[in-house]
């Protein structure tokens, strides 16, 4: 499925409405001046304010990492580009599935597969 190029300045969120952020491990390929993102890249999450009903209480289970969906035909440094359509999900500490990860905002110029 094409889908436009995740870069250092695309915006995307967990399910409960924390950012996620990643640090590029590519410097090379850029787009709008900014990084391309790859299947390397560790995207992580804070602030998630996601709590579980436990009894009478409630336990925090934050979202904290996130995996986005790789492109199938486009490498970058030998690791799939991250595009902005997919299957992506959001996890919390003890890798339990939240929810996807959703891309309010990226560039728009390029297309991969």
């Amino acid at each position: 499925m094409p889908g436009f190029l995740f870069h250092n300045g695309g915006v995307a969120q967990c399910p409960h409405a924390a950012p996620l952020t990643f640090t590029p491990s590519n410097t090379r390929v850029l787009v709008n001046m900014m990084s391309v993102a790859t299947a390397a890249d560790v995207f992580t999450i804070s602030g998630c304010p996601f709590q579980i009903p436990i009894g009478t209480g409630t336990k925090p289970q934050p979202c904290v990492v996130a995996t986005l969906a790789p492109a199938a035909k486009v490498l970058v440094n030998n690791s799939p580009a991250i595009l902005n359509v997919g299957s992506s999900v959001c996890r919390s500490a003890e890798q339990i599935p939240q929810g996807p990860a959703a891309i309010t905002s990226t560039q728009t110029k390029v297309v991969a597969t």
